[in-house]
């Protein structure tokens, strides 16, 4: 599989409390451009939603984020989930990611965490929570000293704030759920949905 940094400018960070809107969700966010939904395992739904998109929505990229322990990698990948994302790592959850056979970014917010990262091999990563962690200026001032880590960065990035982080040489894509506004969810518009996933997939066009 292509890169999950390399599918879209922008990976949709869903949080569902009903599997029932899972596909028309995800059909809608394939059909603005953005293939790769990361399905957040906040909810007791995730994992339904997970194996109904990936069931469903052949044109989808549905990847677990959130993923904390093994036992949720395991879950996770059962249900047909092509990629995992955690807010940060610890060598078990980080041998479990890599044993799963499917893509990961595991969470860092640190230099140190990058370089322990890069250590191990892994150059692929989520920036978590990006804005609180440092932004964009943060991220570039790690793209000189460690060229070869790549960037997905999560938490506080809205459309304003997107093309910034897109611009630096070391972003592959970034997280957000902007294109996911509550009130569109609760009214099942999903051309509201796809509308705002097409803006978001044309921001580095």
């Amino acid at each position: 599989m292509t890169s999950v940094l390399d599918l879209a400018p922008v990976v949709p960070v869903v949080v569902l409390e009903d599997a029932a809107d899972a596909v028309p969700l995800a059909r809608a966010l394939v059909a603005g451009g953005l293939p790769a939904i990361e399905v957040t395992l906040r909810t007791d739904a995730a994992l339904d939603a997970i194996a109904a998109i990936a069931r469903e929505v052949p044109d989808a990229v549905v990847g677990a984020g959130t993923v904390l322990t093994p036992e949720h990698v395991d879950a996770a990948v059962a249900a047909g989930a092509r990629f995992l994302v955690s807010p940060g790592w610890t060598d078990r959850l980080l041998e479990a990611m890599r044993a799963s056979g499917v893509p990961f970014l595991p969470g860092v917010s640190t230099t140190s965490e990058v370089v322990a990262l890069l250590e191990r091999g892994i150059t692929e990563m989520k920036f978590f929570p990006a804005a609180a962690a440092g932004g964009t200026a943060y991220l570039a001032s790690l793209a000189s000293p460690l060229p070869r880590a790549r960037f997905c960065p999560t938490g506080g990035i809205d459309a304003a704030a997107a093309p910034r982080y897109l611009a630096l040489p070391n972003v592959g894509c970034v997280g957000g759920t902007w294109m996911l506004p509550a009130e569109a969810l609760r009214a099942r518009d999903w051309g509201r949905v796809e509308a705002l996933a097409r803006e978001a997939a044309a921001l580095r066009a």
